[in-house]
């Protein structure tokens, strides 16, 4: 309840204090609001129904007791030489975190259960051995005596083994046990073993000043053992009564590692990289990982509640699923990944937040590394989930896998299945795809501008939507819609850059595509074409701006196709401007693609060129920005205001030299050169003045 009051009073807050914010801005404050109260008091806003739950996490149930006694003499072994130099690497540099040694042994544990269990199912005198276990992990902590208790139920350990596999660190007892099974007929799925038990257990060392290991094998009538070492040179193994069947680890923690006997502290290492290991895990005689790896399951088996629940878990986050893949495959790569497109959009903050995405590594059920870099490309950051390969080694440290190569075949094989899986939605569920892309779709293009690889960036760019002049207004089509309604003779996708429709129809570098009935897409946001630019072509057609199109027509400008009955007069004209406009204008043309409008300005890559303007225009002077720009002044001699301007150059050359100079800045402006109109003002002022005075 106080949970629920704190809450609620959180929210309340988020919303006064919303008035002086936008949406976005709003919905932040509020999640993270939330967040920090959800810490406070104990995250209880996570609630899992008992589908996710095998057993009650209040459930008490403790197997571990101090009934061993040694009996026998020690006998003192030495570690090999490589093990000797080797070990020290292990416990000081080998783990990024002291804290992975518990994720070490866990997984361990669930190796010997996983043998067991195998080997119950191939072999029907196993099941007769004495009390018949339960498959458990048990930990234990005391506090006072400064000690940390791992015991599993699983197949235990011979003398033989204990020496080969304790004693020699690069040696696998996982791995020696599958070679011994392979050729096998099984019932089993000896692929649980999760990883190599030498390495993992020497990491033990990082924290401990002494590890024992008691252990009993599986097989009838075997010998109780006690295996002991302070990691230095040597080891000691014993005769030992009142040893349980399975392993028990109990390691005696240093004074800087006492930490660990926290209970709070170990389970929320448990739920951090071993809350989906498959059998039980029990802290203190309570159940510790009760959340089923929903991955792991057959997709039909799961409900919506139950992603909404894992979705919650494992993002930490607090809408529902938007999309959901469930993906599964074994060529190139064994992958089991469940992905969530959330339903929320993004906040103000999160489209700038240059960080790792929200899908979690792991290595069959073991967590590797939580919101992993580099498994999903940067602009697939909104995406959460699960990855879980067989082929991630479970015993290197996270730094190694960062930039290794087996993530970067991960990477593209998961990028690769998201886009088909959003492509398939926007055909299966138009509607659904639609509201996405208003939601995300400047992920979608971030990929397209930071992406390296051609076809990558076609195959984002199919998610794409844009307004069309061959559609109606409000409706989004396609890149593929686009190409499907090209004719025979047009080779090339056009676009146009403008704040709105309005505008866009209205655009003088528009007119002639509308005459030839050719089709445009209309792109409203100002990163819109640089997002096109950076994707080039689409299908083997080039994507092109409507003012590149107008300025590489060369026929446009030819003397014989601009039908101008005082050619001489208009000659004169566009002398004259270029005497004008010489420290301004490149050059001065007359063009046919021109109807409504008197005159325009075209660079020779517009869309780079505002995106320059946009990014350094408070860098340049005018003499720079003209220089860099080298614009082109395209008059139209069939627009009146042109012809009355050969006439004024002659009667009333200041009404006309302004005219002119009031012309080519509008069409600056128009294209998107001068961000600021207000550059207009005087200048118009003073034409004002003059044209009235003549009056």
């Amino acid at each position: 309840m106080a949970a629920s009051f704190r809450l609620r009073h959180a929210i309340k807050l988020g919303k006064l204090f919303s008035r002086q914010v936008t949406y976005n801005v709003e919905r932040t404050i509020i999640e993270r609001t939330c967040r920090q109260f959800a810490a406070i008091s104990g995250n209880h806003i996570r609630c899992f129904s008992s589908q996710t739950a095998t057993k009650s996490s209040t459930e008490y149930h403790n197997i571990i007791q101090d009934t061993e006694k040694i009996t026998g003499e020690k006998a003192k072994h030495e570690f090999q030489s490589e093990t000797q130099m080797l070990l020290q690497i292990v416990a000081k540099s080998l783990y990024s975190d002291k804290e992975v040694f518990i994720r070490e042994l866990i997984s361990n544990a669930s190796d010997a259960l996983e043998k067991l269990r195998y080997l119950r199912l191939s072999n029907n005198e196993v099941g007769e051995v004495p009390g018949d276990r339960n498959l458990e992990i048990h930990i234990a902590t005391d506090k006072q005596n400064r000690t940390l208790t791992i015991q599993d139920t699983g197949i235990g350990m011979t003398r033989e083994e204990l020496i080969s596999n304790l004693g020699t660190i690069a040696r696998s007892g996982s791995k020696a046990f599958l070679e011994q099974i392979k050729d096998k007929q099984s019932e089993g799925d000896p692929s649980k073993i999760i990883g190599q038990f030498g390495v993992g257990f020497y990491s033990a060392f990082m924290v401990a000043d002494k590890v024992d290991v008691y252990t009993k094998s599986y097989a009838n009538d075997a010998e109780g053992l006690c295996w002991s070492s302070d990691g230095s040179g040597s080891f000691e193994i014993s005769q030992a009564e009142g040893v349980q069947a399975g392993t028990k680890i109990v390691i005696h923690l240093r004074p800087d590692s006492r930490e660990f006997c926290d209970e709070s502290v170990l389970k929320g290492i448990i739920t951090k990289y071993s809350n989906f290991v498959g059998s039980p895990i029990y802290v203190n005689g309570q159940r510790a990982n009760t959340i089923q790896p929903l991955w792991m399951l057959d997709p039909k088996s799961i409900t919506p509640l139950q992603h909404a629940e894992f979705y919650r878990f494992i993002g930490n986050c607090f809408d529902v699923p938007r999309f959901i893949l469930h993906y599964t495959t074994d060529v190139p790569l064994s992958i089991k990944a469940l992905l969530y497109f959330p339903e929320d959009k993004p906040g103000l903050f999160d489209l700038a937040r240059d960080t790792a995405g929200g899908v979690s590594l792991y290595s069959r059920k073991i967590l590797i590394k939580s919101k992993a870099e580099n498994l999903l490309p940067k602009w697939l950051r909104f995406i959460k989930g699960v990855v879980d390969s067989e082929d991630i080694p479970l015993n290197l440290s996270r730094e190694l896998l960062q930039n290794s190569t087996l993530i970067g075949k991960l990477r593209g094989v998961l990028t690769a299945r998201v886009l088909k899986f959003l492509q398939e939605r926007s055909v299966k569920q138009p509607e659904d795809f639609n509201k996405f892309y208003v939601d995300y779709g400047l992920y979608l293009k971030e990929g397209i501008v930071t992406s390296n690889d051609q076809s990558e960036k076609e195959d984002i760019g199919k998610l794409l939507r844009f307004e069309s002049s061959a559609a109606s207004p409000n409706e989004l089509i396609s890149l593929p819609q686009y190409c499907s309604r090209l004719t025979q003779d047009q080779n090339n996708i056009y676009y146009l850059s403008a704040p709105n429709r309005t505008l866009a129809e209205q655009s003088p570098y528009y007119e002639s595509l509308k005459k030839r009935n050719v089709e445009v897409l209309f792109c409203y946001e100002p990163y819109d074409e640089l997002v096109l630019m950076h994707l080039r072509q689409f299908n083997s057609h080039n994507l092109i701006s409507v003012e590149k199109e107008m300025r590489d027509d060369s026929n446009a400008t030819k003397a014989e196709n601009l039908g101008i009955i005082n050619k001489e007069e208009m000659d004169a004209l566009v002398n004259y401007m270029q005497n004008l406009l010489k420290k301004k204008a490149y050059d001065v043309k007359m063009t046919n693609r021109l109807e409504s409008h008197p005159c325009v300005v075209t660079v020779q890559d517009m869309a780079s060129a505002r995106h320059f303007i946009r990014t350094q225009s408070h860098q340049l002077n005018e003499e720079m920005r003209y220089n860099i720009l080298q614009p082109r002044f395209e008059i139209n001699p069939s627009h009146p205001l042109i012809k009355k301007l050969c006439q004024l150059t002659k009667t009333d050359s200041k009404l006309a030299d302004l005219l002119i100079q009031q012309l080519f800045m509008s069409s600056m402006v128009g294209a998107g050169l001068i961000e600021d109109p207000r550059i207009l003002l005087n200048p118009m002022n003073e034409l004002l003045t003059l044209a009235l005075e003549k009056h």
